[in-house]
């Protein structure tokens, strides 16, 4: 009889839920549908950020249908994975119940790095070289699953 797995509940948490952590998710669902159940959230909502959405959309993932949310939001959600990948949602982290294991991954911010720069080619080439980052490391979740599950 084949063993039936239950997806893993993986959380991305940033500060407004708009880029790193939309795009982490939409990696996430992208590569491991049927392993992880992903969700993004953040500590503010600031909405989902266009430009996220279009470098997203031309690496193939759609995540315009996806949403800001709020952490509070999804205390309720099986959750076995936290990963913040910002600074400030590291330190700002609410407790969750439950054996929930937080990793911190910070990625670059692209609104800030796209700040610095003029031009839409270069604003977008901030954003892309950002989502390809995310999504190597994403690719890579279910190793780090493993390594977690092997460790508890």
């Amino acid at each position: 009889m084949a063993k039936i797995i239950k997806p893993v509940g993986v959380l991305f948490l940033c500060t407004g839920n708009s880029c790193r952590s939309q795009m982490a998710e939409g990696w996430a669902r992208h590569f491991h549908a049927g392993v992880i159940k992903a969700y993004s959230a953040g500590i503010e909502t600031h909405g989902l950020n266009p430009y996220a959405v279009r470098v997203m959309a031309e690496a193939g993932v759609d995540i315009s249908a996806q949403t800001s949310q709020h952490i509070d939001d999804l205390v309720d959600v099986d959750l076995k994975l936290i990963i913040t990948i910002c600074a400030h949602a590291a330190d700002h982290c609410p407790r969750f119940p439950g054996n929930i294991h937080v990793i911190r991954k910070t990625f670059d911010d692209p609104p800030r790095l796209a700040g610095r720069v003029s031009g839409e080619e270069k604003i977008l080439d901030c954003y892309r070289r950002v989502r390809d980052e995310i999504r190597d490391y994403a690719s890579e979740l279910p190793r780090v699953l493993r390594n977690l599950i092997r460790s508890s």
